[in-house]
């Protein structure tokens, strides 16, 4: 008996469209992340970038639950004594709304070279038109 090994030049990658339109962010996050992983295919191996490339389109009209639009906050800080900037979900949501499915996807991947090889594989527009 013997064991199929994977290796980079049998990974065949596909396209996968989603529109984000009415969906709630966490769910639509994790269907992303596995599969910029790769998780789905038969022949997956945690070591290697197996994933396909993922299009989303529609972020603008990406929803949460509860009260998270008010609550959910994105802070940055800039390095200086008192630098820490904090923005609501629903205001990110008008300046910025690629970035929310972004950051959701990026948090669910590995956290090394690995995962940023696989989160530029995914590409976000607010609107219905594709790039």
């Amino acid at each position: 008996m013997s064991t199929n090994v994977v290796s980079a030049k049998h990974i065949k990658r596909e396209t996968h469209t989603i529109d984000a339109k009415e969906k709630v962010l966490g769910r639509l996050a994790t269907e992303i992340a596995t599969i910029l992983m790769g998780k789905k295919k038969p022949a997956f191996v945690p070591y290697l970038d197996m994933g396909d490339f993922v299009i989303v389109t529609n972020a603008s009209k990406v929803k949460v639950t509860g009260k998270k639009s008010q609550d959910k906050l994105y802070r940055r800080h800039s390095g200086y004594p008192g630098g820490l900037r904090e923005e609501t979900f629903e205001k990110m949501l008008d300046r910025k709304p690629e970035f929310i499915i972004e950051h959701a996807v990026k948090g669910m991947l590995p956290n090394n070279r690995l995962g940023k090889q696989m989160i530029k594989k995914l590409k976000v527009y607010s609107g219905e038109e594709v790039k």
